[in-house]
C-alpha cells in the first residue's frame, strides 16, 4: 500500500490518503516540532503522495495552524489538493467562557480565526474536537451547518464525542437537512480498543468515518519502553503512557516485536498495521516530530498483517467492554440463536 491508496471518508466521495498527518505537535520545539521541522515533515508527507493533513485551533495555542499556513503561502497552487481538517471546543482564553466549547458564539469566532492562521478560505473537515456538555447539540449541529453553507468548511466530524451524542447528532442533521455528520476521531490502538462497543456501533450504523488518533498509544507502542526501561518524560505525551506500564503492556510488545522481526520491520509499522487494517478506519492519525519517526510511521503502509497474526494481536488485546456487551454475548446471543449459525455468527461470537 501506499499513500496514494486513497479512501473515501465515511460514505462521502472525499478522498484521503490511508494515513493522516496530525501536526499536533508542530511550533514547540521543547518537545514537538520547530517550524523548520515541521516543514521538512510536511514536504516529506506530501512528496510521498499523502494529501490529508489533520491540525486544531488550540495545538500549541495557534502555532500549528500558523506553521501550516505559512507553508502553503509558500507554495501557491498546493491548497486545492490538500485534504485539511481542523478543529473547535479547546479554549485559546481560558478567562472567557465563551472561547471553548461548540456553543454558537465560539464556533462562528474560531472558524473565521482558524481561516486567517491557515491561510485559507476553507477547511475540508471541521472537528468538533470534543463534546460540550453545556451545549445543546442541535445548537452546535446549527452552527456547523451554518459554516458549511457559508463555504468555510466541506464536511463536518466529531472528535471524542460519546457514542449517545454521535448517534442523536447524525440522527438530528439527517432529519433536519443539515450537513451530515460523515466521521469520528477516537483514540484507538492495541492498549485502547474499547470503541469496539458503543462508537463502532454508531460508526457502523451510521456509515461514519473512523479515524483513530493516538494509534502508538503515545509512543508506547514503538517498543520504546521496556521492562527495564519504562520512565517516561513528565512533559508533553510522556505524562499519559503510565496507565501502560504494566507486564500485560509487555506481553503485547514481546508478541509484536516477534512479528516484526518475522517482517523485517519495526514494532512501531506492525501496531500501526494492525490499526490500518481494522474494518471501520478510513484513515489513522500518525504524529512526528522528525524525520526519521514519519518515515518509520510510513513504513507501516507496506506491512500487511496476515489473518493469523490479526487474529493473535485481537485475542491478545480484546477489550472488556461494559454492559451489556458481556452479558450479550453470554447470555443474550446464545438464548436468542440457540445452536444455529446466522450471518456466519454462532450465537457465543
Amino acid at each position: 500500500m501506499e499513500l496514494t491508496d486513497f479512501r473515501t471518508l465515511g460514505r462521502t466521495g472525499l478522498r484521503i490518503s490511508p494515513l493522516t498527518l496530525g501536526t499536533m505537535t508542530f511550533g514547540d520545539p521543547s518537545w514537538g516540532t520547530s517550524p523548520e521541522a515541521a516543514y521538512e515533515i510536511l514536504s516529506r508527507y506530501l512528496d510521498g503522495g499523502g494529501n490529508a493533513i489533520d491540525t486544531a485551533n488550540a495545538y500549541m495555542g495557534g502555532m500549528s495552524e500558523n506553521i501550516l499556513g505559512e507553508y502553503l503561502s509558500k507554495r501557491p497552487g498546493l491548497r486545492d489538493r490538500l485534504v485539511i481538517a481542523t478543529k473547535v471546543a479547546l479554549s485559546m482564553d481560558h478567562a472567557d467562557p465563551n472561547n471553548g466549547g461548540t456553543g454558537r458564539k465560539a464556533i462562528l469566532r474560531h472558524i473565521e480565526e482558524s481561516l486567517d492562521r491557515l491561510n485559507t478560505d476553507y477547511v475540508d473537515i471541521y472537528w468538533q474536537h470534543n463534546w460540550d456538555r453545556h451545549t445543546p447539540l442541535e445548537e452546535t449541529l446549527s452552527a456547523l451547518d451554518d459554516v458549511v453553507r457559508a463555504g468555510k468548511a466541506r464536511y463536518i466530524g466529531l472528535s471524542d464525542t460519546p457514542a449517545w451524542a454521535v448517534a442523536r447528532m447524525a440522527t438530528l442533521a439527517e432529519w433536519r437537512g443539515w450537513t451530515p455528520v460523515v466521521a469520528i476521531q477516537a483514540e484507538f490502538n492495541l492498549l485502547e480498543r474499547t470503541i469496539e462497543g458503543e462508537l463502532a456501533g454508531a460508526a457502523r450504523a451510521f456509515g461514519l468515518g473512523v479515524m483513530p488518533w493516538s494509534p502508538l498509544a503515545n509512543g508506547m507502542l514503538t517498543g520504546k519502553y521496556t521492562r527495564d526501561r519504562h520512565n517516561p518524560p513528565a512533559s508533553g505525551r510522556g505524562v499519559f503512557v503510565a496507565r501502560h506500564l504494566h507486564e500485560g503492556a509487555f506481553q503485547i510488545l514481546d508478541t509484536l516485536d516477534r512479528i516484526a522481526v518475522a517482517h523485517g520491520t519495526s514494532i512501531a509499522a506492525v501496531s500501526l498495521a494492525w490499526v490500518r487494517q481494522q474494518p471501520l478506519v478510513s484513515s489513522t492519525i500518525i504524529g512526528a516530530r522528525t524525520i526519521r519517526q514519519l518515515d518509520d510511521n510510513l513504513a507501516s503502509l507496506k506491512i500487511t498483517l496476515s489473518a493469523q497474526e490479526l487474529a493473535e494481536l485481537d485475542d491478545l488485546t480484546t477489550p472488556a467492554l461494559g454492559f451489556p456487551f458481556g452479558f450479550l454475548q453470554n447470555v443474550g446471543f446464545p438464548a436468542q440463536q440457540g445452536t444455529t449459525l446466522i450471518n456466519g455468527l454462532a450465537g457465543n461470537a
